[in-house]
């Protein structure tokens, strides 16, 4: 899975809209959006806000691992 795709996945576990994300993450929901189609890339302070708010692992956000690990 690319982080693209994980990002989009977890987003609709946690219930979550674009627009929330994008509040997480202080952009827009046209950037959110960018990143879920792949066509712009999460910056790393990006990912450890998401990470930290979505209570998963940065492994899984990157596309590293297909099944998503809670934050220990």
């Amino acid at each position: 899975m690319i982080y693209n795709e994980a990002l989009k996945n977890a987003r609709e576990y946690k219930e979550l809209e674009q627009k929330k994300i994008a509040e997480i993450l202080q952009t827009t929901q046209q950037q959110v959006s960018l990143y879920e189609t792949g066509k712009r890339e999460l910056k790393t302070t990006q990912i450890i806000k998401l990470c930290k708010c979505l209570n998963l692992s940065a492994d899984y956000i990157l596309g590293l691992i297909d099944e998503p690990r809670k934050l220990k």
